[in-house]
């Protein structure tokens, strides 16, 4: 027991590069020594953007889980704190545009305040774009297909992608733009036909 506290002592002693040295090989301590002093910072920082206390907690988590998930990829290790506020930003702005736009009411007011105002053109003429921008997809590769429906179909983030894909935030941005040009070029092929 008397050891387990010298650890804590000798991590408390460290920088933040010799810890997230230490994290990037594994050890747990020194990871959860980086978290007791940023969770402060990081949890202001969620704040700031999202402007609710319970989702900054819960995004000041999932930051960390991210980072812990992700150290290995941090390549100058004294640059961590700028790291993880660019994963902070990053992360409020996907829960902030996904939550935008949800708000709770009851089932006679929605009724009252909703209202179709589309002309039938509009609504066959939106279905038409549908079905081409489908058919659009369907003619693509695999790998085109589930980088453009993950995204636009299924809301993922990029870092989510990333986690999901398996590569670098990078690479997925650059699969997401190869994807939307071909996407283009079978669009503008299927309406030369």
């Amino acid at each position: 027991m008397k050891f387990n506290t010298e650890i804590q002592f000798d991590l408390r002693e460290m920088t933040v590069a010799e810890l997230v040295v230490r994290a990037q090989n594994g050890d747990r301590d020194a990871f959860g020594e980086l978290f007791d002093r940023y969770r402060p910072a990081i949890v202001a920082g969620a704040m700031s953007r999202v402007r609710n206390a319970d989702e900054a907690d819960e995004l000041a988590q999932d930051v960390f889980i991210q980072a812990m998930q992700k150290i290995g990829q941090l390549r100058v290790p004294e640059a961590f704190g700028g790291w993880l506020r660019q994963i902070v930003h990053r992360m409020a702005i996907n829960r902030v545009t996904r939550n935008r736009g949800a708000v709770a009411c009851d089932p006679e007011t929605l009724a009252a305040t909703c209202a179709d105002d589309d002309a039938p053109e509009d609504v066959a003429e939106s279905r038409e774009q549908a079905e081409a921008i489908r058919n659009g997809i369907d003619r693509l590769g695999s790998l085109d297909q589930e980088t453009l429906t993950a995204f636009y179909l299924r809301g993922r983030s990029l870092i989510e992608m990333s986690n999901d894909f398996q590569a670098p935030v990078g690479t997925i941005k650059r699969r997401l733009h190869v994807a939307r040009k071909r996407l283009a070029k079978e669009m503008d092929l299927l309406q030369a036909v």
